[in-house]
């Protein structure tokens, strides 16, 4: 599957609905024939040196009204062990009947922890993680592999372990090539690692966004966004099963606040599913102002930037314009008196930038 049409489109979560079940909802396009499940297979708990008990993880993916989540606390870190005895099964034996109750999916997940490199890794969808200890870390791997494991690299630009530049080690090479590393976090709690995006482009991996989280997610989106990383997961039900396949088959778009991130494919069918476009195609004759209506059904704002196209010059348009979450948005289309222009076929829109990362074609629909 190739990343090269990398998209990063801004966007806000502007409104949460509270109903009864679950608090917040998003509103998000199922696409291609998929469901879109909402993901975060990165948490820890007081079984490793996270702040909270397991079901508590459950309740809040529940409130927020994810899909599944993974517990994946540390295998070799358990600094809250002379209160909490170290048992690397049981944060799932714990959660799984709550989440059961809740109708959210929970994953089977540990954290694999090592100084770089390799880094952190999680491992998901293992059986059981009390034999993942082991010095060696390809054993461990290796262990996980057998036990049908996914595997992704955790935050690899953590400056903790990579101070001066991110860097993809022999370690991850020998991983890679023995088929013991799948994915990789191009965001992590509120960090984006650009490099992690070129290596996943370059070597088939998912893209995933995780919150790895320690405390509680309400305080933590207080921070800096409404809503927590998620892993977008395009399945073809809603089980474990069909996330699995889908992340063995890189079925994801990662989203961070205000940017998503993913195969171009996936994104411009996640936003052409996002409304319905109006007065498409649409002729303008001379000093004439007309209207495209676009009605957003989903909780993102698209906020987009034109690109000129051949026959631009006969009509003025936006040059940036934003498409409200939940809301009707009538960009104004006025001819220049030059002839006759026509909006709506062959029209060329481009994401915003994301720290100059990745400012590809998004969509060919509104504009000449």
């Amino acid at each position: 599957m190739s990343f090269k049409n990398i998209l990063s489109v801004l966007l806000l979560i502007l409104t949460i609905k509270f109903a009864s079940g679950q608090e917040e909802k998003f509103h998000l396009p199922d696409i291609l024939g998929y469901q879109t499940l909402k993901c975060d297979f990165h948490m820890h708990t007081v079984f490793s040196d996270g702040l909270v008990w397991p079901t508590f993880r459950v309740e809040e993916a529940w409130r927020e009204g994810l899909d599944a989540i993974s517990i994946t606390d540390h295998i070799e870190y358990t600094p809250h062990s002379s209160d909490v005895p170290v048992n690397h099964n049981r944060p799932y034996e714990i959660a799984k009947s709550l989440a059961e109750e809740k109708d959210i999916l929970l994953i089977r997940g540990a954290e694999i922890t090592r100084g770089m490199p390799p880094g952190h890794l999680n491992v998901l969808f293992i059986k059981d993680a009390s034999t993942l200890v082991n010095e060696d870390v390809f054993e461990v791997l290796k262990n996980a592999g057998e036990q049908g494991a996914f595997i992704h690299w955790n935050h690899p630009g953590w400056r903790a372990q990579a101070p001066d530049s991110t860097i993809w080690w022999d370690e991850h090479t020998r991983l890679y090539e023995n088929g013991l590393l799948h994915g990789i976090e191009v965001f992590n709690y509120h960090s984006y690692y650009p490099e992690a995006i070129v290596w996943a482009v370059e070597k088939d991996l998912t893209v995933m966004a995780n919150s790895d989280v320690h405390s509680t997610t309400d305080y933590d989106k207080m921070i800096q966004s409404n809503h927590r990383p998620l892993t977008l997961v395009f399945g073809k039900s809603r089980t474990e099963e069909g996330i699995k396949d889908a992340l063995f088959d890189q079925r994801t778009i990662a989203w961070l606040g205000n940017t998503l991130m993913g195969n171009a494919a996936f994104l411009e069918s996640f936003f052409f599913a996002s409304g319905d476009i109006s007065d498409v195609p649409l002729s303008l004759s001379k000093g004439e102002v007309k209207y495209i209506h676009y009605k957003n059904y989903t909780d993102v704002d698209y906020e987009l930037e034109l690109v000129r196209g051949s026959d631009s010059d006969s009509f003025s348009a936006p040059e940036e314009f934003v498409l409200k979450a939940r809301q009707y948005s009538t960009p104004v289309n006025r001819d220049k008196g030059k002839g006759k222009g026509f909006l709506g076929a062959g029209v060329i829109l481009q994401s915003k930038k994301y720290e100059g990362e990745f400012n590809t074609i998004m969509g060919r629909y509104f504009f000449i």
